[in-house]
């Protein structure tokens, strides 16, 4: 068999840099694209950042470009004026969320307006990292250090030790084997470390761990210690008075004891890693009723105020091709730039317009006239794939009057109902949040009977359904929600 050479014709798809760099953007969020634009400009000597350059404010809102006319002037300059009220000095009231100074893309002699993006955008220090962290830092041996990390990557979210001790030592093998007795020693240690009722293997441990390292004379603390390690769980069924007949002490003193025990911090691991990330949130877009009519445009953030060194340009003009290739490749790299972040804007306004014209009753009335919607539906009203309609919404956040919300939030699967219609899974979860708001404390509504009510209310869902949405809300069974005090 001998080796020859063959040519054939064929079709395929090719990322081109400029495609990369475009889907890159997309995808980026508001502190992301500002970091992007600001490493940008101080690699590439033809970006420069400029108050006039980047997105006319107005002509989105309508998708009419600016200019065209004294006509289309005024009605620019009178969304422009609209958005700059929905978007200037906006405080962080709403949510926790901050939004920052609509200057922070300014010119580039603001250096302090524009803090540096990279830093904000530093990811805050996870709760596995606090504890290696302490755990290199004790007298421990290496194997002792070994165990611990074991345990440390066994935690979740909230600090607890779901594990048992017998999977851990499983997972040491076979470079380290201890058993039972030896790890939970090691776990006693993790116990000490910061924040205090980590490494926790039930709430009662937890609070009890808390409790200890209170002063011995704090008011209820012995008290408190006797409810943690026995009718916790009963609390909320027999109430304090239950729990002082059955502890044979005192109402006032018990009632005491339980204030204390509801000081404590039932979720110790959410105190590391949670430091306000809501306050990084900066809005995309804006979103406004005039006259009637949802507008939307992009925030003064989302719109990179950008231009190419006009300098350098006319330098690229009069010089010769060799004398100015490396200024040449960086021109190109700038406009491929500046289209990307132009293709970004739109592509954001054309998904969020439609989900203004899919979702106007979610932003009038809220939760409950949530329609179900998917990335498909959005990507067949717009012509646009699925992915891109994905990217164009993962991290992005819309400033409506209710609020500062995620794209995602506009978005939620759906059920039939008995009408024919469909109703959303956001939209059912409301309906059930709202029943138990208003359910007898002393005789709670159990999951079956929420789904009775929902059937009568014409959305036929079972019990089991019930069950998954009210856990995802955190609410707890009808049998923890008694209320007799």
């Amino acid at each position: 068999m001998k080796a020859r050479l063959q040519t054939s014709l064929g079709q395929h798809l090719v990322m081109t840099p400029q495609l990369r760099q475009a889907i890159r953007l997309l995808q980026m969020s508001t502190l992301e694209l500002q970091a992007e634009v600001t490493q940008a400009i101080e690699t590439n000597p033809l970006l420069e950042w400029s108050e006039d350059a980047g997105y006319d404010a107005a002509a989105p809102a309508d998708g009419s470009p600016p200019g065209e006319g004294d006509g289309d002037r005024e009605h620019a300059d009178g969304e422009a004026d609209a958005i700059r009220e929905a978007t200037d000095d906006w405080s962080p009231d709403e949510g926790g969320v901050w939004e920052g100074s609509s200057g922070s893309g300014g010119g580039g002699g603001q250096d302090d307006d524009r803090e540096d993006a990279a830093e904000r955008m530093a990811e805050p220090e996870n709760l596995a990292d606090h504890l290696l962290w302490q755990l290199h830092l004790s007298h421990l041996s290496e194997r002792d250090r070994r165990i611990g990390a074991a345990l440390i990557d066994a935690l979740d979210e909230d600090g607890y030790l779901r594990e048992p001790l017998s999977a851990i030592a499983e997972t040491l093998l076979p470079e380290t084997v201890a058993d039972e007795d030896e790890i939970l020693t090691v776990l006693h240690q993790l116990q000490r470390f910061d924040p205090v009722g980590v490494a926790a293997r039930n709430l009662g441990e937890c609070l009890r761990l808390q409790l200890e390292v209170l002063p011995g004379c704090t008011p209820g603390r012995a008290l408190a210690l006797r409810i943690v390690d026995g009718p916790l769980e009963r609390l909320p069924r027999s109430g304090v008075a239950g729990i002082a007949q059955e502890l044979h002490a005192a109402v006032d003193e018990v009632e005491q004891a339980v204030q204390l025990v509801r000081s404590l911090d039932p979720r110790p691991g959410k105190q590391i890693g949670e430091v306000e990330t809501d306050a990084y949130v900066i809005p995309d877009c804006v979103v406004w009723r005039q006259r009637g009519v949802w507008k939307v445009a992009l925030s003064q953030q989302a719109m990179p105020k950008v231009s190419i060194h006009r300098g350098y340009e006319q330098m690229i003009r009069r010089c010769g091709e060799s004398d100015a290739g490396y200024l040449r490749t960086q021109l190109q790299e700038a406009r491929w730039l500046l289209k990307s972040l132009e293709a970004r804007g739109e592509t954001l306004l054309k998904v969020m317009r439609c989900l203004l014209r899919m979702q106007s009753g979610f932003l009038e009335f809220g939760e409950q006239a949530l329609r179900p919607l998917t990335l498909r539906e959005i990507a067949a009203e717009i012509d646009l794939h699925e992915s891109t309609v994905s990217r164009a919404i993962a991290r992005k956040y819309v400033r409506t009057p209710r609020g500062t919300l995620p794209l995602k939030a506009f978005f939620a699967s759906g059920i039939d109902t008995e009408g024919g219609g469909e109703a959303s899974s956001t939209a059912i979860q409301a309906m059930i949040r709202r029943l138990i708001e208003g359910e007898n404390p002393r005789k709670p509504l159990s999951d079956a009977k929420l789904a009775d009510l929902l059937k009568e209310a014409g959305i036929p869902v079972a019990r089991r359904t019930v069950a998954k949405y009210r856990e995802a809300m955190n609410i707890s069974a009808s049998h923890e929600r008694v209320r007799i005090a």
